[in-house]
């Protein structure tokens, strides 16, 4: 049809000889996109190297299974006009699509291969949940020290939180008191931290059970 639309019979050749280019390039892009399940794709570049790569395999008597050589990839790149990535991207391509449901061994004792792709990593709920965790935890210790004066925050910050802790030498100079005192200091904000933290998860937990027994009453 194509051929038929676009046919100048003034130019003097034969409508059949015209329509043979027509239906060949149709011929390409459905085995372009009918090839493999993942879309290849369709520019000039790639159709050229699609119907020649395995052809310029053959000729520098590269492997045809497996990947190409560096100096092949560049080898075949040149002489078909194309990228490198190119190449690399549609010989992995032409090796065919594997069902992951396949074997690894043909006396399917081995398993399959999607046993081989199990992901080990924790879960998105898992990570949402120990987000949330980390998040509850970090608001605990900041409205737990709002328990600390200036002193005692400031101390209880540079010995417990930074990530370069100051000496008690270095806050005894910064307060003009003794290195005993600041570790008391210290200590005490501690301590004191410690249990706005305590009291501020039961409450935290108490509201979550409230939460949960109205969802539930609802």
């Amino acid at each position: 049809m194509q051929a038929v639309k676009r046919f100048e019979p003034e130019k003097g050749f034969r409508l059949a000889t015209y329509a043979m280019w027509w239906i060949k390039a149709s011929i390409q892009e459905y085995i372009l996109r009918s090839w493999s399940l993942v879309k290849m794709g369709t520019t000039a570049n790639q159709k050229r190297l699609f119907f020649n790569l395995r052809k310029m395999k053959s000729q520098i008597q590269a492997l045809e299974e497996g990947d190409l050589k560096p100096h092949q990839v560049e080898q075949i790149a040149t002489k078909l006009g194309v990228t490198t990535e190119d190449v690399i991207s549609m010989n992995r391509r032409l090796g065919g699509d594997a069902s992951l449901n396949a074997p690894l061994r043909a006396d399917t004792e081995g398993g399959e291969w999607q046993d081989w792709l199990v992901d080990d990593s924790d879960s998105q709920e898992t990570i949402l949940a120990n987000q949330e965790e980390a998040d509850n935890r970090r608001q605990l210790l900041r409205d737990a020290m709002g328990v600390l004066n200036e002193r005692e925050r400031r101390i209880f910050e540079a010995r417990r939180l930074a990530d370069d802790p100051m000496t008690l030498e270095e806050l005894s100079a910064e307060f003009g008191v003794s290195r005993e005192r600041v570790r008391q200091i210290e200590v005490r904000a501690f301590e004191k931290v410690q249990k706005a933290v305590k009291r501020g998860a039961r409450d935290l937990e108490r509201n979550h059970g409230d939460e949960e027994l109205a969802a539930t009453d609802a």
